[in-house]
């Protein structure tokens, strides 16, 4: 029996909250998706959900869920894709519609490809014999890590002398976050560009602005930036931590991590975590690893370009 497709609507979000979880469940051992983060997906004022989303069911129950999102304006695109592992066939007709809209979009942007970016834990739900066939392979790995904290073990650390730490609650210290933010990551990969309202909408609602820091030294001005955000349900979180070229090697990273685990130490949370490029060359893995960060699990960067022709499918 074929599955039934539709978009997506902000009142399934509890739905799709389910649908996650179970695939987490199997991918990682527990639940660790909440329904506030797929609303805030879903109600993203660019989600365009009529276009960019599908939900499978079989027999009344979802089963699949895809969502392409186009922050480039070019040919990078990206895409979520969840499956539950019975339910293959739903999997792949999500990737025929996924592949077919990025196409569109992609020659919307006026690219002449789509290059698209999807990411799957390394033992996902989706059969990744799917993806090969379909010309998918992948380029990059990355991996959660997460670290226990304790308000003995990890007080606040005192600050380096000439280093100094302030918040961003001012509009003025957001924009310079965002700055460092898009000049500490312009060499990384897969970095996108973003301007500061895409990247305040995408940080989402839900951010405290007193856990984004800026470092600056004495006479030498904003080295660095850390952004966390506390409204995970299984953990806080360090979404970004960008050192200046001209900074780094001096302590300033390991002192704003350091920083993250007394900060939410302090407020009774128990564990922390980040997501890091295992090929990153700047060492962030291994500063991680010095500081107590262990692998929680790993996801890969599957990848596949498109062409952006009249007979493709998409065009």
């Amino acid at each position: 029996m074929d599955p039934v497709i539709r978009p997506a609507t902000p009142a399934d979000a509890p739905g799709i909250s389910a649908l996650l979880n179970a695939v987490d469940l199997i991918e990682i051992g527990r639940e660790e998706t909440d329904t506030a983060q797929v609303q805030e997906d879903l109600t993203h004022p660019e989600a365009a959900l009529a276009e960019n989303s599908w939900l499978a069911f079989h027999d009344g129950r979802l089963v699949a869920y895809g969502l392409v999102w186009d922050d480039s304006r070019g040919e990078r695109i990206d895409m979520d894709h969840y499956v539950l592992p019975e339910h293959q066939d739903a999997g792949e007709r999500l990737l025929d519609l996924m592949e077919a809209q990025t196409v569109r979009r992609a020659r919307a942007n006026g690219a002449e490809k789509a290059v698209v970016h999807l990411h799957l834990n390394i033992r996902p739900t989706l059969d990744t014999a799917l993806l090969t066939r379909r010309g998918w392979s992948t380029v990059r790995r990355y991996h959660v890590l997460t670290r226990p904290l304790d308000p003995a073990a990890d007080p606040l650390p005192p600050a380096p002398a000439g280093l100094r730490l302030r918040d961003c609650r001012d509009e003025a210290d957001r924009r310079t976050a965002h700055a460092l933010v898009e000049e500490t990551f312009v060499d990384h990969f897969d970095h996108t560009p973003l301007t500061y309202d895409q990247w305040l909408t995408n940080l989402g609602n839900r951010m405290e602005w007193d856990r984004v820091w800026i470092a600056s030294l004495e006479g030498e001005g904003d080295a660095a930036v850390l952004v966390t955000s506390d409204h995970r349900e299984p953990y806080g979180w360090i979404n970004i931590l960008g050192v200046r070229k001209a900074f780094r090697g001096r302590g300033i990273a390991g002192h704003l991590l350091r920083h993250a685990f007394g900060s939410y130490a302090a407020t009774g949370r128990d564990t922390i975590g980040l997501g890091v490029d295992t090929a990153n060359e700047t060492g962030a893995l291994r500063l991680y690893e010095r500081h107590g960060m262990r692998t929680h699990f790993a996801v890969d960067t599957w990848e596949v370009t498109l062409p952006v022709t009249p007979d493709h499918p998409g065009a």
